[in-house]
This record gives C-alpha cells, sequence and structure tokens, in this order.
C-alpha cells in the first residue's frame, strides 16, 4: 500500500498541475487497516458507542461494505459526538466533534490518499498537521529569522474561529484543483455537512470544518495553501521593498518584517484577503510590534520597554547572550504553564489512593511529555518551575490521604528515593534548533 500511495506523491510532484481522477480504488482494506491500528486505543467513541475493541472486531465485514458504498456514492458519514473542551486561560470552552471510530478511520486514509498528493503542492513555511514538520520546527525559523536576517518588526496572528469559518464553496473549489474522483470530492463534502449530535440533536453543518476529524486538518492546510501560503510567497512578498519571513502552524502565523512600511501595507491588504475568503483575524492575538536586534537598541534609546510575542506556546522575548551580544530568549508562555500545573494537579489528585508506583508512572509520563514539547534551550527554568510544583503538590497529596497526618520531609525524601519524578531535561539544543530551521 506505501508504494501506490509513493507513486501517486511521486506523480503530483512531477507535474503539479495533475488532476487525480481515480484514486477511490486506493481504498482498501489493507490501508483502512492500518488506518484503525494508528488511531490510539483510549480514543473517544462516537455517537455509535463503538470503541477501537469493538471496531476491530468488526473490521472486515464494515471494511467491505464501506468500500463498496464508496464506489456507489453511498456512504453517509454519521454525525460526529460534540463535547467540549477546556481553552487555555478562558473561561468559555472549545466545541469539538469526535466522529466515530469507523468514520474516522476512513477519514484517515482519505486524508493518507490526498496528502501525498498536496505535499507536493505545500510551501516550507507550513509546518503545523504536515508529516516530517512540527511545531519545534516552526519555533526554529521564527527564531533564525530574527538572529540572522533584518528583522525589526514581528506580526503576530491568529484567525478568528478558523474552523468554524471555513467556506464550504471555496474548499471545494480548492480540492477540485488537484483532485477529480467523484467518489472522494462526493466523500469530503458529505464530511463537511455530516454535522453533530448534541443533547439528542441532529445540527448539519453549513459552514466550517469541525476539529476533531483526522480530515479537518488536511483541509485546513489546503485552505490556507490558497489563501495565505501562496498568496504571500507569490504575490505579497515580490511588490514589498524589505526582506520579510512567514511562519505558519496551522491558523496560526508569524511575518517577521524588516520596514515598518511593508508591515503596515501587509497589515490593510491582509484583511481584505481574508474578509474573501469569510476568514477574519482574532483582534486580541493580532498586533505588530517593534522586534529584533536592531529594534532592541532602539527601544533602549527611547528608554522604552521591549515588547513581547506568543507562538505555539511560547514567548519570545529579547535576551543576551554569554558574550554580551543579542540574543532571542524564549520560554514558555504562562498561560501554558498555568495550564500544565492545572493538570498535573488534577493527575496527582486522581491517582492519590492508588500505589505509589502507579502515581509516579503517571505523574513522569505527564512530565516527560512536557519536557519533549518544551524542552527547548534557553527555556529550563520554566521546566524546573512545573518540577518544583510536582514535588510540592505530591507531597501534599500524600499528605491528604496520610492517616497519621502530613508526610514530613525526611519520609517524603525517602518516598522519592524510591520513585523519582522525573527531572527537568532539554530535548532540543541550540545547535539542533538552528540545523532544524527551513530558511
Amino acid at each position: 500500500m506505501k508504494t501506490k500511495l509513493e507513486r501517486i506523491a511521486a506523480k503530483a510532484r512531477s507535474n503539479k498541475r495533475q488532476r487525480f481522477t481515480s484514486l477511490a480504488h486506493h481504498i482498501t482494506p489493507q490501508l483502512l487497516g492500518e488506518s484503525l491500528s494508528e488511531i490510539p486505543y483510549n480514543t473517544s467513541a462516537g455517537i455509535d458507542r463503538i470503541d477501537i475493541k469493538k471496531a476491530q472486531e468488526k473490521f472486515s465485514p464494515w471494511s467491505q461494505e464501506v468500500i463498496k458504498q464508496i464506489h456507489q456514492f453511498g456512504y453517509r458519514p454519521p454525525a460526529a459526538r460534540r463535547v467540549y473542551i477546556p481553552k487555555p486561560g478562558k473561561v468559555e470552552k472549545r466545541p469539538l466533534n469526535v466522529p466515530t471510530v469507523f468514520d474516522r478511520t476512513l477519514q484517515r486514509s482519505v486524508s493518507k490518499l490526498l496528502t501525498g498528493i498536496y505535499e507536493a503542492d505545500f510551501l516550507d513555511c507550513s509546518f503545523g498537521g504536515r508529516p516530517k514538520r512540527n511545531a519545534h520546527q516552526a519555533i526554529a525559523t521564527v527564531k533564525k529569522a530574527i538572529m540572522a536576517r533584518r528583522v525589526n518588526y514581528v506580526y503576530e496572528a491568529d484567525l478568528k474561529n478558523f474552523f468554524g469559518s471555513l467556506n464550504h464553496g471555496w474548499v471545494e473549489r480548492f480540492i477540485d484543483l488537484r483532485v477529480g474522483d467523484p467518489r472522494i470530492t462526493t466523500l469530503i463534502k458529505r464530511w463537511l455537512k455530516a454535522g453533530h449530535m448534541e443533547n439528542g440533536q441532529h445540527e448539519v453543518s453549513t459552514v466550517g470544518a469541525a476539529q476533531g476529524g483526522p480530515i479537518s486538518v488536511l483541509l485546513s492546510n489546503i485552505y490556507l495553501h490558497y489563501v495565505l501560503d501562496l498568496w504571500i510567497e507569490k504575490v505579497v512578498k515580490p511588490k514589498l521593498s524589505g526582506e520579510v519571513y512567514y511562519i505558519r502552524y496551522l491558523d496560526d502565523f508569524i511575518l517577521c518584517f524588516e520596514k515598518k512600511t511593508d508591515a503596515e501595507r501587509f497589515e490593510r491588504v491582509l484583511v481584505k484577503r481574508l474578509a474573501k475568503f469569510s476568514l477574519e483575524l482574532e483582534p486580541s492575538k493580532t498586533r505588530l510590534i517593534e522586534f529584533g536586534r536592531f529594534a532592541n537598541e532602539r527601544v533602549k534609546r527611547r528608554k522604552q520597554k521591549m515588547q513581547t510575542f506568543y507562538f505555539l506556546g511560547f514567548t519570545f522575548f529579547n535576551s543576551r547572550a554569554g558574550n554580551g551580544g543579542y540574543a532571542l530568549g524564549i520560554k514558555t508562555e504562562k498561560t501554558r504553564l498555568r495550564r500544565s500545573t492545572a493538570k498535573l494537579k488534577q493527575i496527582i489528585s486522581a491517582k492519590r489512593h492508588k500505589p505509589l508506583l502507579e502515581q509516579n508512572l503517571s505523574i513522569n509520563q505527564f512530565m516527560t511529555g512536557t519536557y519533549c514539547y518544551y524542552g527547548i534551550m534557553g527555556n529550563i527554568e520554566s521546566l524546573r518551575q512545573l518540577y518544583y510544583y510536582a514535588i510540592k503538590q505530591w507531597r501534599k497529596s500524600l499528605s491528604s490521604r496520610s492517616q497519621s497526618g502530613r508526610v514530613n520531609w525526611e519520609k517524603y525524601r525517602k518516598i522519592l528515593h524510591h520513585y523519582p519524578i522525573r527531572r527537568p531535561r532539554i530535548f532540543v539544543g541550540y545547535k539542533q534548533l538552528y540545523q532544524m530551521a527551513l530558511l
């Protein structure tokens, strides 16, 4: 199966204008089985309440039937189950759609099929939701642009309710440029309109691509590829007089400018460009600031405070290197750090009556995941804050369950000796970060 998908990708790379009119026959029981096996075992069930285990038991007859339905244009995706998840630092919650396991399997398979085509088109400025691309590469590219290029202004932007604002007509037009198989395009149209179930009511979607389904990430990248990426690279940049660097991770993007006039000109045309495609900026997360090596010196001369900006859970600020020169500082964003401590507290509280080994494993699993993402050189202090919080919170939790009262530090040190909490670790050093940058 991998060889067939690689052949499709090779064709897409060799001819950027080729329109693929026969793709559905690549959706085979083997591809569906691979997609099902990649879904996490603890994933939530959809409205049919079928979990991974039950789906595996029913996979053979389902795979044969769904392939038949695809070729006969008979597959109707079931509505997703609507849940709400907390937004970092906010009271309101983000809606999330949970498709059935079987529908998620099919979405993954179609996404794999189309990814080979669109990876040939996507530009280096795009990082989120793509194979062999990650947030660390996006961060490294921002860091290198500011440290090694003539950057004086940073424009940080976020799209308001992006996934909920995608215009179905534009999605279909963008897909049609590369995909001409009506069996695949029909599936995409039906996924867009499938909607969700909430409180027993089925709400059909007329706009947006709900977060939660594997196909939504690919569709969002295709949408912004045509709306922003190509426009900025092919239309905007040639018209600007200074240097400009553009980095996007899903609906979050950063532009680094050499000249203020270029940045202000871009701001004005961006709003009009987005409006054409039913999108708008989130005002609270969008701004233009003076930032960078030379900007730092100018701001100091004016005796003003240098501003910071935020990207992918990190705060970027001006700093000094060991030799006294300029350096770009990076640390965990405050709201993300608070979210991590709140999650850690929840984990410790939920496990406090379990054996010490089980508690320790849960704590360390969370700490390792956090270190892996936030463990970038220069951010050790934020990791230490989380580590010391874990030390204090676990002792507090053990004391609350002890019949003999508080666990004193002498006893707690013995516990930590046998069940140590994983210490902070930097996973991405300066050299590695520099090599990751696609600039």
